[in-house]
């Protein structure tokens, strides 16, 4: 049975943002990345598709970019959930993030065939700024490493007319 995150701070996030590419449940194109608390990391993990592929048997690295995105904004979200005094499911809209910055590092070519595991840390830069340090793993070894700096998602975002 393949492990999943039970509880995705996606699954709370309002219809209106809920269409990202990467993390959108509402994206019927999309990966539907899922991001939760593994008591004080966050975990993400996603299981490309064969047509996800660089070349053969290994993962193009813009799926890797942007489930490491993704996390990043995932965990921040999750994170300032838990510090207002919220948990995932618990009925109360959390905030929602946008990304600041991404930077990735690949480690090593990353399998296609495994589900990938990022594992997320979380820091606290400004109440309102989150910098998130990911590593992405496939079958425990290390891929990939990033680093998000996500920012609450400015109320200038809305959904277009």
């Amino acid at each position: 049975m393949e492990e999943r995150v039970l509880k995705a701070i996606q699954d709370d996030y309002p219809d209106a943002f809920a269409w990202c590419y990467g993390c959108g449940r509402l994206n019927k194109e999309g990966h539907h990345f899922r991001t939760g608390w593994q008591g004080e990391q966050t975990r993400t993990i996603y299981t490309p598709l064969p047509e996800h592929i660089a070349i053969p048997g290994f993962v193009y690295g813009g799926i890797i970019a942007s489930l490491i995105d993704c996390h990043g904004t995932g965990s921040a979200a999750i994170a300032l959930h838990r510090k207002n005094g919220h948990e995932v499911g618990d009925g109360v809209e959390p905030p929602r993030f946008v990304t600041a910055s991404l930077n990735v590092e690949f480690v090593r070519p990353t399998p296609n065939d495994v589900p990938l595991i990022a594992v997320g840390k979380i820091h606290e830069i400004h109440p309102k700024k989150w910098k998130v340090d990911t590593e992405v793993f496939a079958n425990d070894t290390l891929c990939a490493r990033g680093e998000v700096v996500a920012v609450v998602m400015p109320s200038t975002f809305t959904t277009k007319k």
